[in-house]
């Protein structure tokens, strides 16, 4: 039987495909429901995957729609991929460094939507700055739920797991995790951000950076949200 994950893969590529564009009417619950012949659960859940992937919007009155798309779609191999392929957590010359584990209230809108919690919210944070050759190239944040921390102990204390942590979660739980779409857009630099990555600009100078991000569910909802940090002119990792 088709799955949430499957009808949310099957709406991202007409999206991006351009078969349905910014402001197309998606179909209602209802008929979602009778197209892929499941319950208007498991559409639910895959429209929330698209919603927290920023691909569609709901509007009181109006339905769902398709959203604009101001966030480029990230292609190819990440280092996700890379790690679930080869096992290897990096490529040639790479490893990362200061790695820290907190728990934080959630006030990032960006956050908030994508593990659909409030502000204000408890998350728990691990931060770590990836090197290549010794030279930082990205600031990796990772933001949890808690439930997910429950299931992953390996997030205590230094923030490092053995393995990549969706492979543990469903080890421990038996639920598969889905990653969405990695998309990225442009934003001014935090000043940890620009320490983290060693930047060398006058004090209080704006600095543009590339921040991709990614969201992870599972059968119950989100658990994870991803961001990478790269410094001004840093390659993404494709291999």
């Amino acid at each position: 039987m088709i799955g949430y994950a499957e009808i949310a893969t099957h709406f991202r590529r007409q999206i991006t495909d351009g078969e349905l564009n910014p402001g197309d009417a998606m179909p209602s619950y209802t008929e979602a429901s009778d197209q892929f012949g499941v319950n208007r659960t498991t559409v639910i859940r895959a429209y929330d995957i698209l919603k927290s992937e920023g691909l569609i919007v709901s509007r009181p009155g109006k339905g769902t729609t398709v959203a604009a798309r101001p966030s480029i779609v990230i292609s190819g191999v990440d280092r996700l991929d890379r790690l679930s392929r080869t096992g290897r957590r990096y490529g040639p010359g790479e490893d990362s460094t200061g790695h820290r584990v907190m728990w934080r209230s959630a006030y990032d809108a960006e956050v908030c939507r994508a593990l659909e919690i409030e502000p204000g919210d408890e998350v728990v944070i691990r931060i770590r700055t990836f090197r290549q050759d010794g030279q930082p190239t990205s600031v990796g944040v990772s933001v949890y739920l808690p439930r997910t921390v429950t299931e992953v102990q390996e997030l205590a204390e230094e923030g490092r797991m053995q393995g990549y942590f969706g492979d543990l979660y469903t080890e421990r739980t038996g639920r598969e995790v889905t990653k969405g779409q990695r998309t990225a857009r442009a934003r001014q630099a935090s000043q940890d951000e620009i320490d983290a990555l060693q930047l060398n600009v006058p004090a209080h100078m704006a600095v543009a950076v590339l921040v991709t991000n990614v969201t992870f569910h599972d059968e119950d909802g989100p658990l994870a949200y991803w961001e990478d940090v790269y410094a001004p002119g840093a390659k993404i990792p494709t291999a």
